[in-house]
């Protein structure tokens, strides 16, 4: 029986056909919950799967599990796509956040410049 990643490959699908596609998608299969919770594959320079880790602790201890992480790809994926990692310390981005107010129409934007192009955006 054939690994899904495989029969992907095989397929011409121009989504999925894409080495880099799926070794983003088989990453957070690759490295299970808890890691996955914490890191986030970025992109395929050749034969490196760029990843971005929390913070340095994590860099380290997964750079003792590249060769477990590597394997696991592979087999994920069917084929040996991936043959290094590359482990990089980003912070957590920000997710969006809404205002818990409306501004009100007589309050002033503390900067002059900006406060004349919020009236002048008003209809």
């Amino acid at each position: 029986m054939d690994r899904a990643g495989r029969i992907l490959g095989k397929l011409k699908l121009p989504e999925m056909s894409d080495p880099e596609t799926r070794a983003r998608a088989a990453w957070a299969m690759a490295a299970g919950n808890k890691i996955a919770e914490h890191t986030r594959a970025t992109m395929l320079v050749r034969d490196t799967l760029v990843v971005e880790v929390e913070d340095y602790v994590w860099q380290k201890n997964l750079a003792t599990l590249e060769r477990f992480l590597i394997e696991n790809l592979t087999k994920a994926m069917g084929e040996a796509v991936v043959k290094k990692l590359d482990l990089r310390p980003m912070p957590r981005r920000m997710a969006p956040q809404r205002a818990e107010t409306a501004r009100p129409d007589g309050a002033q934007i503390g900067d002059p410049v900006l406060d004349l192009i919020y009236r002048q955006s008003k209809p």
